[in-house]
């Protein structure tokens, strides 16, 4: 009788086991979304304020790499920019001058095509010769010469310095571009944290020489991590993408955590399964990989296995 007994609970334990391996559709680890932060310099790491575990924002000023060289040769350009500047001529003084003498003539001229006028006048009277006026005509053409003349100094003037100017100038775009890139380099300088999360791993300490390419640190967005599974060919056809499905993780013995998660990866490529699978039989099975997205509440660790539970929706 005793052995029967022990039999049955042997039986029933055996079923319950086996009952709940096959509670589940597909099983997985949890992975996330990782980002290494690499340097984008050459230099020392004069700062480097990142911890393990430490959460970091986006956008965040996270280091500095030593730009002092870089910086000398900015303020190298733009000191030759400055002395460029230098070198150009300022016409406006000389024009001003030929302006002014310009208005002169102006004056001149409109007081002798009064006196023109009036002269004309007065001939037609007998008050003045012929000869009196063709003075006058020929004293208002003159200064007319003269303003032509003047006007044309001017646009000699800044013809010249224009040409002689730009010649001067024409080395400072180059130079300009010279300062961007410069700017641009010391720009990189600054470690700028690229997402929000947590940081995962650090390779590099305050001190150190790096170079741009050189790893610093990987860091994750925890709130939400991905749990990879692996379905049979049989389930694919029964599978969606922003499926709603249960995600369980262990809590104690014989006991889960549910979560609910969205299907947002289906690979459209069989592979084996992945030799986690113990038994030789499974692991020659192709299988489907699928990313299932759930939020973490602390509890999630990458890593950590998941079991997925299909729900019609």
């Amino acid at each position: 009788m005793k052995n029967y007994l022990l039999i049955c609970c042997m039986t029933l334990v055996l079923f319950s086991c086996h009952s709940n391996e096959n509670q589940f559709d597909a099983s997985g680890t949890f992975e996330a979304d990782e980002v290494i932060v690499s340097a984008q310099f050459n230099g020392q790491l004069l700062s480097f304020n990142v911890n393990e575990g430490e959460t970091l924002a986006a956008g965040k000023i996270v280091g500095y790499i030593d730009s002092t060289e870089v910086l000398l040769q900015k303020q190298q350009v733009q000191a030759s920019i400055q002395s460029l500047n230098q070198k150009t001529y300022n016409v406006e003084p000389q024009v001003k001058l030929l302006r002014d003498q310009l208005a002169v003539q102006q004056i001149q001229l409109n007081n002798l095509l009064k006196d023109q006028q009036r002269f004309e006048n007065m001939l037609k009277d007998g008050a003045v010769t012929q000869r009196q006026l063709d003075d006058i005509n020929t004293q208002v053409d003159a200064t007319k010469k003269q303003m032509l003349v003047t006007q044309q100094q001017i646009n000699v003037q800044l013809s010249n310095t224009g040409t002689q100017n730009s010649s001067v100038l024409s080395e400072k775009n180059p130079l300009q571009k010279q300062v961007a890139q410069l700017s641009e380099q010391l720009s990189k300088a600054n470690i700028i944290n690229p997402v929000n999360g947590t940081v995962l791993t650090k390779y590099a300490q305050a001190g150190e020489v790096t170079t741009a390419g050189k790893a610093l640190y990987k860091i994750a967005d925890l709130s939400y991590l991905n749990l990879r599974a692996y379905i049979t060919g049989s389930q694919l056809s029964t599978i969606k993408l922003n499926q709603t499905v249960k995600v369980f993780i262990d809590s104690g013995a014989n006991n889960y955590r549910e979560y609910q998660g969205t299907v947002i990866w289906i690979s459209d490529k069989a592979e084996f399964t992945p030799k986690t699978i113990q038994t030789k039989d499974e692991r020659a099975n192709l299988v489907y990989a699928i990313k299932v997205r759930a939020k973490n509440d602390s509890y999630l660790k990458i890593g950590m296995y998941g079991e997925v539970k299909l729900i019609d929706n």
